[in-house]
């Protein structure tokens, strides 16, 4: 019999043990005390404090690079693993998660550019073995309109995280799993985040092109922004290169005791156009930046991107999702990105609208992240930090006397459990 996942409701978009932002109008941060540089000194001196406040926090270790006023810090706090404590560094490896919607859906747009696909193209008449609703569109699979249900609520148990590890998963038979959960609503009625849309997708792309997905990324993305540490690993659970562990908190069959679990060495055929690839902090960096300032699509397909649903309906203007990307509010501006969460690694990527102001984070402490007030405080701060400057943190305490509330970040990180 499954054990039931300890850590129920942690793992899903609208949980709110996950980290948040705190919004009054525009999101603001509880300020914590963290020590920022004077004006004027180089930006290291800023974030690295707050890339050890989450180290302090409880999560092993982290990496990250920002980009802002002309200036990049690249760096990193903690341990890779914790079994040698060896430190870890700024150019990990790093499993991406559902960052890789991004990537899929800029491939997909790039063929409705080429007038090879349409966004409103009824997915059962480019897949007609899953019998779905001839209602659904291209698009509604890109902004998670669809209504399909999701797949990865199979993955419900810490059995489940055993036997994903070393299975090999078929595309359609993610599918297929994901149809023997409930619809989540009518074709375009509303935004519910299900992993089956991008698996889908990845499909479409390659039912268009007759080629595999992973050689259409590479050919329109990965290559022509010079990304050498990005790729799709397959069914090869190890990652290549430099890299860090993948904790998850794991209790012991007999005791209870708790203790922290590596898997760094899984295969992740499990999440495949949902969120297989690996990259570094800096080639995300890179590629949002080319996405947002308009060099990976046209004009058209950009703007149909970045039309957006609202992700939270009481809160509609605090987070919203475009087409395989979502605008988040911050103090300073609307910030364009996504973030990503599998078995032990959790990532988030932002971009100010102009594409000059970045954060690319990465951390190796998976299931349990975000769990503790601490931890949850030390990333908002790492995000509001990082991309808006220490006032804007420094400013968050009288945001939240006024009113404030709090909308989960991390909204994708994939859930173990209900």
């Amino acid at each position: 019999m499954s054990k039931p996942w300890r850590n129920r409701g942690l793992w899903n978009r609208a949980g709110a043990a996950v980290a948040a932002i705190v919004l009054a109008g525009t999101a603001a941060l509880t300020h914590t005390g963290v020590a920022f540089a004077a004006p004027g000194n180089a930006l290291k001196g800023e974030i690295q404090p707050l890339l050890d406040a989450i180290t302090a926090s409880g999560v092993p270790g982290s990496y990250a690079q920002v980009r802002r006023d002309g200036k990049t810090f690249t760096g990193a706090s903690g341990v890779a693993f914790v079994e040698s404590g060896a430190p870890a560094r700024a150019d990990s490896r790093h499993r991406i998660g559902s960052v890789t919607k991004t990537f899929v859906a800029t491939t997909v747009l790039q063929l409705v550019g080429e007038r090879r696909l349409s966004l409103d193209t009824s997915v059962d008449q480019l897949l007609p073995r899953f019998g779905l609703d001839p209602a659904i569109t291209v698009r509604m699979l890109l902004n998670h309109t669809s209504g399909i249900g999701n797949y990865t609520l199979g993955l419900d148990s810490l059995e489940a995280v055993e036997e994903w590890q070393t299975r090999t998963f078929a595309p359609d038979e993610l599918v297929r799993l994901g149809l023997t959960f409930p619809e989540t609503g009518a074709p375009g009625e509303l935004l519910s985040y299900s992993n089956t849309n991008y698996i889908l997708a990845g499909l479409i792309i390659e039912k268009v092109t007759g080629n595999e997905v992973e050689k259409e990324v590479n050919r329109r993305i990965i290559k022509p922004l010079g990304l050498r540490t990005t790729y799709f690993p397959g069914a090869d659970p190890r990652i290549r290169g430099p890299h860090a562990g993948a904790y998850v908190p794991w209790p012991d069959a007999e005791t209870g005791e708790v203790t922290l679990r590596d898997f760094s060495v899984y295969n992740m055929t499990w999440a495949w156009t949902a969120g297989e690839m690996i990259s570094t902090m800096p080639d995300l960096n890179t590629f949002y930046r080319a996405l947002i300032t308009g060099k990976l699509l046209k004009p058209a397909q950009q703007a149909a991107m970045l039309e957006t649903v609202p992700w939270y309906p009481e809160m509609p203007e605090a987070l919203r999702y475009g087409l395989g990307i979502y605008a988040l509010q911050l103090p300073c501006g609307t910030f364009w990105g996504h973030d990503g969460g599998v078995i032990g690694q959790i990532t988030q990527v932002l971009t100010s609208t102009d594409g000059r102001t970045q954060l690319a984070w990465g951390g190796n402490y998976g299931i349990n992240f975000a769990s503790t007030p601490e931890m949850i405080t030390a990333l908002n701060n790492l995000i509001v930090g990082s991309l808006c400057g220490p006032e804007a943190v420094a400013g968050a305490d009288q945001r939240r006397a006024a009113g404030a509330t709090n909308v989960p970040l991390l909204p994708s990180a994939v859930r173990v459990g209900d």
